[in-house]
């Protein structure tokens, strides 16, 4: 008899129309075959970068426990393997986000805790009210088992610039130090200017992964949920650390190459979802600690 499939509880926004948060991160999910239970933090018409604005509201935090506490009614909690985060729109469900993270390890203490601390990149700056950085930093970040970083984000965390490679090892390495065993920076974009590249340390050392840049006349967004659900997804799966951080970068890359072909800058997980699964691309990690 086969058991029953265990689930990913993903809280995160969520837009109607294209690929953020959610949006991006349960399709992935799921077409590398986990259950997915999300929960929105917030529901808007399409992402924020669209020049004529959105429509949508923010949830109260109350919904994110009250979500959870229906779960755990029905005996189904304990078959929550991996509980993934991503963007908070208050500083209240940053609050009812730790209180669900000690309920799921609680109801599985082998669940996994991924955060991606969702706050910002250097065009942007901090795109939270201040008091939602601090409390991800202070309070969310440090009882991670696994952490999901852009290189703005990681530097927050450890109150250290990142100006190079150098100081890229250094924080991952601090970052450990803290709470996470595991620390994967989705964008290192001090490293070069012609490559992107993502870090991944862990108790082994660190290894960098780089890829060539793909130019759109408008960024695509979704990229870092993208690449936190297929991290999560490989981790699930069994796979070390460095096979799901490889598999990680390879599956985006395709995404965005069909999203560049298409022409589109909404990123194409539907028409690249061959790709999720088993990625064309094969760019390999290197030590570099």
């Amino acid at each position: 008899m086969v058991g029953i499939m265990k689930g990913i509880i993903s809280i995160q926004s969520h837009v109607v129309f294209g690929h953020a948060g959610n949006s991006s991160a349960v399709f992935p999910l799921q077409r590398m075959g986990f259950e997915v239970w999300p929960i929105h933090t917030v529901q808007f018409s399409n992402h924020t970068q669209y020049a004529q604005g959105w429509t949508g509201k923010a949830f109260p935090a109350s919904e994110i426990t009250d979500l959870v506490a229906g779960i755990d009614a029905i005996g189904e909690l304990g078959n929550c393997d991996a509980l993934l985060s991503g963007y908070l729109g208050s500083a209240e469900q940053g609050i009812a986000l730790t209180e669900v993270v000690s309920r799921v390890k609680k109801a599985n203490p082998n669940a996994l805790y991924v955060c991606d601390p969702v706050m910002g990149d250097p065009e942007k700056g901090c795109i939270l009210a201040e008091g939602v950085s601090e409390y991800i930093v202070d309070s969310v970040m440090p009882i991670a088992d696994v952490i999901v970083p852009n290189q703005f984000e990681l530097s927050r965390f450890v109150k250290m610039p990142i100006n190079n490679l150098e100081d890229a090892i250094k924080a991952c390495q601090k970052a450990l130090t803290l709470g996470p065993k595991i620390v994967l920076v989705k964008h290192l974009h001090s490293l070069s200017e012609e490559k992107f590249s993502m870090m991944l340390a862990d108790q082994s050392g660190c290894y960098l992964v780089t890829r060539p840049h793909l130019e759109f006349a408008k960024a695509p967004v979704g990229v870092g949920d993208l690449i936190s659900a297929l991290f999560t997804a490989g981790l699930m799966k069994g796979w070390s650390p460095i096979a799901a951080f490889e598999h990680a970068n390879n599956a985006s890359y395709d995404v965005l190459a069909a999203t560049q072909k298409s022409g589109e800058w909404e990123l194409q997980t539907i028409l690249a979802q061959q790709q999720i699964a088993h990625p064309n691309s094969t760019f390999g990690a290197r030590k570099v600690d």
